[in-house]
């Protein structure tokens, strides 16, 4: 029996036996069949197990979120809610909307990072760029090959990008869609240059030829494009990744909370599930409430100043 088993039989003996039979909700704040909603539902059929109670995912999509941290901020701190979010509304949000309906850090207790993803920097057929420094270059020569899209505006893809832009010195024009498919389409079909977006986003077309990745955003290479160097081993002294985890209610009390970190870290943990994220493109993680915590509070002082240098004002 594992570390992890025994701290759960402990904890469940320490719970009423009322508060274990009682629906934990799982919420998401995107659509069903995304990676986000599919590992959370690995993680939930674990978590039934582990808890001994029931665990539902309950999908709550629209404003980028938004609307599931909301739901989590006005639930009770009983234990029996928590939300699996993308750091975009934790981190990006909080700097990009100057008004949210929660936040970030006062509303919210940290639980368990589940998995860290990396990004991707691609040009299409178009772009006659054999590796980045010709991307550089050929962006330095004028607009035609500065303009770039991510899956959506004011998104972390987004952000990097002007970064990379930034340290290279080059300017470049952010195009904003509404999912990766139409940008992916609108780079094959040569109407944009190029698209930062997940490495899954664009690993299988690369690999058949139909577009070029570049360069990977992490501290080391992507798994599924081990060929494809990182920025920083190209000289720029830039990484990042995004990441998925799991927050309460504040207030929610630490035994409770650890509890719960516990079962979600034993989940991530499982080889089973473990495999399928890395299928998914993910890095599981597994990691408890006060380092996600301390991830959480440096990406936010990390993106904060390259949103404001961006001057990104949101539509709404």
């Amino acid at each position: 029996m594992s570390r992890y088993s025994v701290l759960f039989l402990a904890l469940l003996v320490s719970l009423p036996a009322a508060a274990q039979d009682k629906t934990v909700r799982f919420l998401v704040g995107f659509a069903p069949g995304a990676g986000l909603d599919t590992m959370t539902r690995l993680v939930a059929d674990k978590m039934r197990v582990s808890l001994g109670q029931p665990v539902v995912v309950e999908n709550k999509p629209g404003a980028g979120g938004q609307i599931a941290m909301s739901a989590l901020k006005d639930a009770p701190a009983d234990g029996l809610t928590l939300v699996m979010t993308p750091l975009v509304t934790v981190v990006t949000a909080p700097h990009v909307f100057a008004k949210l309906p929660y936040d970030a850090f006062a509303d919210f207790v940290p639980v368990a990072h589940a998995a860290d993803f990396l990004f991707a920097f691609a040009t299409g057929p178009s772009v006659p760029a054999a590796g980045l420094a010709d991307y550089v270059a050929l962006a330095k020569k004028g607009p035609k090959y500065s303009n770039y899209a991510s899956a959506a505006t004011g998104s972390l893809p987004h952000f990097f990008t002007l970064l990379f832009a930034d340290t290279a010195g080059i300017r470049m024009n952010h195009i904003g869609y509404k999912g990766t498919s139409a940008a992916l389409t609108d780079l094959l079909g040569g109407q944009i240059s190029a698209f930062m977006g997940t490495v899954s986003d664009v690993a299988t077309q690369h690999k058949a030829g139909k577009l070029r990745v570049l360069a990977t955003s992490g501290a080391r290479r992507a798994r599924e494009l081990p060929d494809i160097p990182t920025f920083r081993e190209l000289g720029y002294a830039i990484e990042g990744a995004g990441w998925y985890a799991a927050y309460a209610p504040a207030k929610t009390p630490k035994a409770t909370v650890d509890r719960l970190a516990n079962a979600i870290i034993e989940a991530i943990r499982s080889p089973d599930v473990r495999e399928k994220l890395e299928a998914l493109g993910m890095e599981p993680t597994g990691l408890g409430p006060a380092q996600l915590a301390d991830i959480h509070k440096a990406d936010y002082n990390k993106w904060g100043p390259v949103i404001r240098a961006s001057g990104f004002k949101p539509e709404s």
